[in-house]
C-alpha cells in the first residue's frame, strides 16, 4: 500500500524511540493529545481486487482506496504495510495507537480460531468436559472376570487419544473386567487419535484396550499420561481387555445401562492446545457443537455486538474463504477478554505466549527484548487469496496492555511474517518497551493429562463444573 521501505521505517524507528528517552513522551489512556489523527500516506495506485470488501460500502469490490491510516505517531504513518493489509492497535482503554483500513473485510485464515475458541467456551463453560461412556447390555461374571455382553462406547470427545482408550482398559479391569464376550459397539460421533473415520475410531479403541496387541505408541502415550497426571501404577501392571467379538458402528440399545464414564480434560485446556497449535481437527469438532461455522459466527457476532457483513464464517478453523474485518476482530478480542476475566482467566489461559508456548509462536517474539510479551493467534493460508498471514492478540509494554490485529492478504506470506515480527516490537518499543507477562507455561501434555473416571452417580453424559461465567453486564 505504502511506498516506504521497511529499512526507512527501521531508523525513523530508532530516532523516534531517541527522541522519546529525551522528551519523556507517553502514550496512554490520560494523554491530553489525541492518539488518533489523520495522516496522509502515498501509496501505488491500487488496482481492483476481489479479495478486499469494505463493508460500510454497497459500491463494486475493489481494492482499498490509496489513503486510509490514522495514527499520530510519525513512524507508523510511513511504515511500508505489504499485500492488501488491515491493521488496528488499540491501547486497553480504547485509545487508537494505529488504524489502517480497519472497516475493510479480509481473510483472517486461522484467527477464525479464536471466535470458535471463544464460542465453545461462551455457550458451554470452561470447565466443561467431553464424556466417553462405557456402557453395556450383559453381566459381570467376577470368577472369570468376564462381562458377558456387548460393550458400548458413546461420545464426542475431539482430544480422545491412546492413553485415555488404556485408561478406559484400567477401568474395567478395576471392575473386574478382563474379557468380553460379545461385540464392541461405538456411536456414529465416536472418534480417536484425530481420525475422521468412526470405524477406524473404533477399530484402534479395541486394538488399544488389548495389552497384547498394544502398539507401541499407545503403550509410550500411557506411560507419559501416567508421568503428567502424577497417576501411581504398580510394576508390571498393563490395563488389558480383551473383545472376542467385532467392531460395529450402531446406536444405544434401550437394555443398555452404564459402567461409568471417561471425561476429558476442561474445555478450556482444550481450547489453549487447539489454539497453539492451530489444529484444524479440533477446531472443526468444536464448531460443530455450535452447529458448525455459521453457529460459531452467530455467537460472536451476538456476543461482541459485530454486524454480520463484518464477521463472516464458511469453516470454524480458518480454512478456505472466511471474511473479517479488523474491527470485528478487535471487538472479538475485547469481548473475549472481558469473558476471561469473569471466568479469573487471561488471554494466556487460552492462547499460545509466544517463546514460551509449543505451537506455532514457539519461535516468534523470542528474543530477550520481548520474550513472554506477546500472546496471540496466528493463521497462514498460503494459496487462498493468494496467499494469507494474520495475526492478532495482546502486547504487554512498559505503558500498559495493548490489543492488534494484523491482517496481510494477496501476497507472500513470507514476507507477511517477516512484516509482523518486526511491527509488533517496533509498536512495543514506541510504547516504552515490551514487559514479560506473568505467565508460568505448562506442557500441553500435562494439561490434557486432566481427565478423570467417573461413576455412573457422578456424570451427566458430559459435565461442567459449577464455575460458570455470569451473563454480559
Amino acid at each position: 500500500m505504502n511506498s516506504f521501505t521497511f529499512n526507512k521505517a527501521f531508523w525513523l524507528s530508532f530516532a523516534f524511540v531517541v527522541l522519546l528517552g529525551s522528551t519523556g513522551f507517553r502514550i496512554d489512556a490520560q494523554i491530553k493529545t489525541p492518539l488518533l489523527q489523520d495522516i496522509n500516506v502515498q501509496s501505488p495506485q491500487a488496482t481492483p481486487t476481489p479479495y478486499v470488501t469494505k463493508t460500510s460500502s454497497s459500491a463494486p469490490v475493489n481494492a482499498p482506496p490509496a489513503t486510509s491510516r490514522r495514527t499520530s505517531i510519525p513512524v507508523l504513518a510511513e511504515l511500508d504495510i505489504p499485500g492488501y493489509s488491515g491493521v488496528l492497535v488499540e491501547s486497553e482503554a480504547g485509545s487508537i495507537v494505529m488504524e489502517s483500513y480497519s472497516n475493510y473485510t479480509f481473510n483472517p485464515a486461522s484467527n477464525v480460531k479464536v471466535g470458535t475458541g471463544y464460542a465453545v467456551l461462551k455457550t458451554f463453560g470452561v470447565n466443561y468436559r467431553f464424556a466417553t461412556n462405557i456402557w453395556t447390555d450383559g453381566a459381570i461374571d467376577e470368577t472369570t472376570a468376564t462381562l458377558n455382553g456387548n460393550l458400548y462406547v458413546s461420545g464426542r470427545d475431539p482430544i480422545f487419544n491412546y492413553e485415555h482408550a488404556v485408561a478406559i482398559a484400567n477401568e474395567l479391569n478395576r471392575l473386574g473386567i478382563r474379557k468380553v464376550e460379545g461385540n464392541l459397539i461405538v456411536t456414529d460421533n465416536f472418534t480417536m487419535n484425530y481420525s475422521q473415520s468412526v470405524r477406524s475410531s473404533g477399530n484402534s479403541f479395541k486394538q488399544t484396550l488389548n495389552g497384547a496387541g498394544r502398539s507401541r505408541a499407545a503403550s509410550t502415550a500411557w506411560d507419559k499420561y501416567l508421568f503428567n497426571s502424577g497417576t501411581y501404577r504398580p510394576l508390571n501392571v498393563i490395563p488389558s481387555v480383551i473383545i472376542t467379538g467385532e467392531l460395529n458402528v450402531d446406536g444405544l440399545p434401550a437394555n443398555v445401562h452404564l459402567l461409568f464414564a471417561h471425561e476429558s480434560a476442561p474445555l478450556r485446556e482444550i481450547v489453549k492446545v487447539t489454539l497453539s497449535f492451530s489444529n484444524n481437527f479440533l477446531s472443526h469438532r468444536l464448531g460443530d457443537m455450535l452447529g458448525g461455522a455459521s453457529g460459531v459466527a452467530k455467537v460472536v457476532q451476538r456476543e461482541a455486538g459485530i454486524d454480520p457483513a463484518e464477521y463472516n464464517l464458511a469453516t470454524s478453523s480458518g480454512l478456505g474463504v472466511n471474511r473479517v474485518t479488523p474491527r470485528a476482530q478487535m471487538k472479538l478480542l475485547r469481548t473475549f477478554r472481558k469473558f476471561l476475566k469473569r471466568n479469573n482467566m487471561e488471554f494466556s489461559d487460552v492462547m499460545p505466549v509466544a517463546g514460551l508456548d509449543d505451537g506455532t509462536l514457539k519461535r516468534r517474539f523470542n528474543t530477550d527484548f520481548n520474550r513472554g510479551s506477546v500472546v496471540g493467534k496466528t493463521g497462514t493460508l498460503n494459496q487462498t487469496d493468494n496467499g494469507v498471514s494474520t495475526l492478532s492478540g495482546e502486547i504487554t509494554t512498559r505503558q500498559g496492555k495493548f490489543f492488534f490485529v494484523i491482517f496481510n492478504q494477496r501476497g507472500s506470506v513470507g514476507r507477511f511474517r517477516g512484516f509482523q515480527n518486526n511491527f509488533v516490537p517496533l509498536v512495543q518499543g514506541i510504547l516504552g518497551g515490551a514487559v514479560p507477562m506473568k505467565y508460568i507455561p505448562m506442557a500441553m501434555d500435562r494439561r490434557l493429562a486432566k481427565s478423570r473416571i467417573r461413576s455412573p452417580k457422578q456424570t451427566n453424559f458430559g459435565s461442567q463444573d459449577q464455575e460458570e461465567d455470569d451473563d454480559d453486564e
